[in-house]
């Protein structure tokens, strides 16, 4: 009878994660992407010539101190792009749909 006391509880946990699937934002990433995205060292103005103007720019963050640098932030369709001292530090592929779990929105 402790048998299956122990064993009903991991059947239950497998029932349920096995029923809900959802699609990750690091599965999508990993595959080659389908459109050319910048490059860790670009300029803004190199950005901004092979994509043309970001849907949107978000305001600054950091800069409180000399050694925290300046981030800016452009969200384009697919990706936001983060610059810091106007290079491209990094780029981060956006949500595909609703029901696609990833990175939370930016803070605007």
């Amino acid at each position: 009878m402790k048998r299956y006391l122990t064993t009903l509880p991991l059947l239950a946990v497998l029932a349920v994660s096995s029923a809900h699937a959802d699609t990750l934002l690091i599965d999508r990433s990993r595959e080659k992407p389908a459109i050319a995205l910048p490059v860790r060292g670009q300029s803004m103005q190199q950005v901004q010539a092979q994509f043309g103007d970001p849907g949107e720019r978000l305001e600054p963050r950091g800069g409180q101190k000399q050694q925290w640098p300046t981030i800016n932030r452009w969200v384009y369709p697919q990706f936001t792009v983060y610059f810091e001292k106007q290079k491209v530090i990094d780029v981060v592929a956006n949500r595909a749909d609703a029901n696609e779990i990833g990175p939370k929105p930016p803070v605007r």
